[in-house]
């Protein structure tokens, strides 16, 4: 997976390799979730968070609601119902290293473990949304304060990816379990690769994207760390 954000980040052509990050990334999450919850769970989790991934995105190019009012350009294939199918599988694999992140922070599980998740996830579309408009994946309506990203859109990240720590939680959340180290080595490094790609490799550099979502993700993947591997 780094390698293939390393060869995004080089190529003239970085279009080419998005969908091959993400699936990588989704296959190292699944993996991880594996190793500490076995396979079934492990699949249960992923799809259910897939799933509701895809659902909220069907009913955003629909209706606006609950991101605001935006559409998928033709880049992404294949769309059914108009959405990607990587990005659900983004949704996914993200949705567990999140998770992992939460579960690390709130060992204690419970709505306060899903707020902490559904932060961490929503910290990451920081990262996600200027980069995704800059490659024309897809475009807002009628643009917005950050990055020319609206407002609501976070908002409905909140709300979406409060349902998917939930859905994942029930799944595979274990009160007072270790979580597992690999899901939240997965969302340390993208928190980095992100933050060095947008105030270094990307031309031009976004060095506000890069401080915004660096401290975004990073807050929540040191403190998951520190509470993982305690001293």
């Amino acid at each position: 997976m780094v390698v293939a954000q390393v060869l995004s980040g080089l190529r003239p052509e970085p279009i080419r390799l998005t969908s091959v990050v993400v699936v990588l990334l989704a296959a190292s999450a699944v993996t991880f979730a594996a190793g500490r919850d076995g396979a079934g769970r492990a699949a249960g989790a992923f799809c259910a968070a897939v799933g509701i991934g895809y659902a909220a995105e069907w009913i955003g190019v629909r209706t606006g609601v609950p991101f605001g009012t935006y559409s998928y350009t033709p880049v992404l294939q294949p769309q059914p119902g108009g959405v990607p199918v990587i990005v659900a599988l983004a949704w996914g694999g993200m949705g567990l290293a999140a998770h992992a992140v939460a579960t690390a922070i709130v060992p204690e599980g419970g709505p306060r473990r899903w707020a902490a998740g559904a932060s961490a996830l929503t910290a990451w579309d920081l990262f996600l949304d200027p980069q995704m408009l800059r490659l024309g994946l897809w475009t807002w309506a009628d643009g917005g304060p950050y990055r020319g990203v609206p407002i609501s859109n976070f908002a409905g990240w909140l709300a979406v990816s409060l349902l998917v720590m939930a859905a994942i939680d029930m799944i595979v959340g274990r009160v007072e379990r270790t979580p597992s180290g690999g899901l939240v080595a997965i969302y340390g490094v993208m928190a980095v690769m992100e933050a060095v790609a947008f105030s270094a490799v990307f031309e031009p550099p976004d060095r506000v994207v890069a401080a915004f979502g660096g401290t975004a993700m990073g807050a929540f993947a040191v403190l998951a760390w520190r509470r993982r591997w305690p001293r």
